[in-house]
C-alpha cells in the first residue's frame, strides 16, 4: 500500500513522482509547541501591522507618492508571504500532518520563495529610490515617478515568477524513488532536489540562479546604491544637512539589515562549518517570519510621514465618531 502510494504516478517510465512529500521539519525539540504558538502570535501581530500600513497607505492621500508605492509593495509581499507561509507551518507541525500532496508541496514552495523574493528585490527599488533622493535632488521628481516606480516593479515581479516557475518545472522533472522526507519547515527548494535520484543538474543550477537573482544582485546593487549615497554625502559641506539626508536612508538600512543578515549568516554557516538541522530549520524559519513582522512596525516608528498619517487618519475616525453621536 505504501509503496503505491509512493510511486502512484510514472510518466513516460522516466519520471517517478510521489503521491505526497513528507515535511521533517524541527527533529525532537524539547517544547516546541511553544515555538508554534509564538509564530502564531508573530503571524497575528505581522497581518495586523501590515494591513494597518497599506490601509494607511491607500486612504492617506499624502502618501501617494513613488516612495510609499514601494513601501506598499513591500507590506503587501510581507503580508502574502506570511500568509503562505506561516498557517500551513502551523497546520503541519501544530496538529501533526506533515504529508502533503506532491502538487500542492511545489505550489507551496513557488509561492514562499517568490514572496520572499519580491521582498528582496522591493528593497532594491527602495535602495534606488534614496539614490535619486540624495545623489540627483533636483531630477528626483521627473526621475521618480509613479509610473516608473510601478514599471520597476512589474518587471522585478515578472523576472521572479519566470525564475521561480522555472525552479518548480525542473524539479516537476525529477525522479524520487527513495526517501520523500523532506528535512525543512516547508517545501523548500534545496532539500526537495536533492531528495531526487536521477540526473538533478538542472535543479542545482536553477538553484544556484535563484540565490544569485534574490540574494546576491540585490545586495550588490543596495551596497553600490550606498556607496554612490556615502560618495555624495561625503561631498556636502554642512554637517546638518549630512545628518538629515542619512536619517532618510535610516529605516530602509534596517530593513536590508533585518532581511539579508540571518540569510546569508545561517547559509555561510552551512557552508563553511557544521550547523545542527533544528539550528538550520530554526534559523531558517526566523529569516523567514521575523522582517514581515518588524518592516511595518520599523516604518511606523521611523518615518514621521507615516506617523502623521496615522495621526490624521485617527483623528478623522474620532470626528467621524463623535459627528455620528
Amino acid at each position: 500500500m505504501y509503496r503505491e502510494d509512493l510511486f502512484s504516478s510514472i510518466f513516460n517510465a522516466t519520471f517517478v513522482r510521489p503521491a505526497k512529500f513528507y515535511l521533517g521539519g524541527f527533529y525532537n525539540i524539547p517544547h516546541v509547541k511553544y515555538y508554534y504558538v509564538f509564530l502564531c502570535f508573530m503571524y497575528i501581530v505581522t497581518v495586523l501591522a501590515n494591513g494597518s500600513l497599506l490601509s494607511v497607505i491607500y486612504l492617506v492621500k499624502t502618501l501617494h507618492t513613488p516612495k510609499y508605492i514601494i513601501v506598499f509593495s513591500l507590506a503587501l509581499a510581507d503580508l502574502c508571504g506570511s500568509t503562505a507561509l506561516i498557517p500551513k507551518l502551523l497546520d503541519t507541525f501544530l496538529f501533526d500532518r506533515r504529508y502533503i500532496v506532491y502538487e500542492a508541496c511545489l505550489t507551496y514552495m513557488f509561492f514562499v520563495l517568490f514572496f520572499g523574493s519580491i521582498q528582496s528585490w522591493t528593497l532594491v527599488t527602495m535602495a534606488y529610490d534614496r539614490l535619486i533622493a540624495i545623489c540627483f535632488p533636483l531630477r528626483y521628481h521627473n526621475i521618480v515617478t509613479a509610473k516608473s516606480v510601478v514599471a520597476i516593479l512589474l518587471c522585478s515581479w515578472i523576472i521572479l515568477i519566470s525564475v521561480l516557475a522555472t525552479m518548480a518545472g525542473f524539479i516537476n522533472r525529477l525522479s524520487f524513488c527513495r526517501s520523500t522526507e523532506i528535512q525543512s519547515f516547508f517545501c523548500d527548494h534545496g532539500p526537495i532536489f536533492q531528495l531526487a535520484c536521477n540526473d538533478k543538474s538542472y535543479s542545482y543550477i536553477m538553484a544556484t540562479v535563484g540565490l544569485i537573482v534574490i540574494v546576491c544582485i540585490p545586495l550588490i546593487l543596495i551596497s553600490g546604491s550606498y556607496v554612490c549615497i556615502s560618495i555624495t554625502l561625503a561631498r556636502i559641506t554642512s554637517r546638518e544637512e549630512r545628518l538629515r539626508a542619512l536619517k532618510t536612508c535610516t529605516s530602509h538600512l534596517i530593513l536590508v539589515a533585518i532581511f539579508f543578515l540571518p540569510f546569508v549568516g545561517t547559509n555561510i554557516a552551512v557552508i563553511t562549518s557544521y550547523i545542527d538541522t533544528n539550528a538550520r530549520i530554526m534559523n531558517s524559519s526566523f529569516t523567514f517570519t521575523v522582517p514581515p513582522l518588524l518592516n511595518p512596525i520599523i516604518y511606523s516608528l521611523k518615518t514621521e510621514e507615516v506617523r502623521n498619517a496615522f495621526k490624521k487618519l485617527f483623528k478623522s475616525n474620532k470626528l467621524i465618531e463623535t459627528a455620528a453621536k
